[in-house]
């Protein structure tokens, strides 16, 4: 097991390990590292009760709530399209690039989720958003774009499909879910920001490669 893990490049095994890690933290925190980690809406009213303040957004929370996941299924998810998709491109890029990469993704979708949050606030939905998708999902865009004629296997709906099929109607899917409201509680404007920032990224990159490994 341990010789499998270490074929793991080095910045997804770190983000493997910092997501697992975070999650037990999470298991013991009682909602404290919710409250500071995940990405709150601007324009929460200011509130204390039983002596603690509501929770309001930081900057800082661009980038911590995809460290923290709202379930096992959520997080195992993540990390395994992660492992799957991230380990691809980490070793096609090398380490840098694939930081910069990934980070972009994930703060690309929290500004593009911050807006939409933002909005909602006025409505009365007042929900943080956790969980490392958008970064995730950029990932998915660039391992369609590099690898198009990858074949993936899928368990549901049972077939296979080339990676940029599966990338051109997942995408789709989050934009008609997003629009429509469909599973709520589901950042789909997070996962569309993820690949937006990520596509703009790459045509950049396609433009002006970059010097790091």
């Amino acid at each position: 097991m341990a010789s499998r893990f270490s074929q793991i490049p080095s910045v997804v095994q770190m983000l493997l390990i910092a997501n697992g890690g975070m999650f037990i933290l999470e298991l013991f925190s009682g909602g404290q590292l919710i409250n500071s980690l995940a990405l709150w809406p601007l324009g929460l009213p200011d509130v204390t009760m039983f002596g603690t303040s509501a929770p309001h957004f930081q900057v800082w929370q661009l980038v911590t709530y995809s460290f923290l996941h709202g379930g096992i299924m959520h997080l195992l998810l993540n990390m395994y399209a992660l492992w799957l998709f991230g380990s691809r491109m980490e070793y096609w890029w090398g380490s840098k690039a694939f930081v910069i990469y990934y980070f972009v993704c994930v703060i690309g979708a929290s500004l593009v989720q911050l807006y939409v949050t933002t909005q909602a606030v006025g409505e009365g939905g007042i929900h943080p958003t956790i969980g490392a998708s958008g970064g995730v999902f950029g990932l998915l865009l660039a391992f369609g774009l590099t690898f198009p004629n990858e074949r993936l296997v899928l368990i549901f709906p049972p077939m296979v499909l080339k990676a940029k099929w599966f990338v051109l109607i997942y995408g789709v899917i989050e934009l008609w879910a997003g629009v429509t409201g469909t599973e709520a509680g589901v950042a789909h404007f997070a996962h569309l920001g993820g690949m937006l920032f990520g596509f703009l990224l790459l045509w950049y990159w396609r433009r002006n490669p970059p010097r790091y490994q």
